[in-house]
């Protein structure tokens, strides 16, 4: 059977984010850590070795396949920063079209940087994402 390799872990979020080489990239982390952090009311918790989440859910699929995974989260990854917010989410897109400058894959949105964003439509998202998720998968 599959192993989900992205799991919560105990390690610092603080370590994690002061290891990012970049220091432009860094300081996002450090505000979207805040950003996040303030907006959904939840503690950071390592997921895996690079993504930080905040809450979590347990899913299950049609497929058999399930698992657990933070409500929302985000990766300041080499390229882009990741944004793990609620797929499939028909608000989504409303949203996204007042956000800036990113680009969107199937779960995750990529932003260059912070400044690229209207910070209040990502609270915006992230309250969203969480409400949406507590309701597609309630009892968590």
């Amino acid at each position: 059977m599959y192993e989900l390799k992205t799991k919560e872990n105990d390690s610092s979020v603080t370590e994690f984010i002061e290891n990012v080489d970049n220091p432009k990239k860094r300081e996002d982390a450090y505000r979207l850590l805040d950003i996040f952090t303030e907006t959904t009311g939840l503690p950071a918790k390592m997921w895996g070795p690079s993504i930080i989440g905040f809450g979590s859910y347990h899913y299950k699929y049609a497929t058999g396949h399930e698992g657990d995974a933070p409500l929302v989260g985000f990766s300041p990854r080499k390229a882009k920063i990741s944004l793990y917010l609620a797929p499939y989410n028909p608000e989504r897109e409303a949203l996204l079209a007042n956000f800036g400058k990113y680009t969107a894959g199937k779960g995750c949105v990529y932003i260059n940087k912070v400044a690229d964003i209207k910070v209040e439509v990502l609270e915006a998202l992230i309250t969203q994402s969480v409400a949406f998720l507590k309701k597609a998968y309630p009892g968590e």
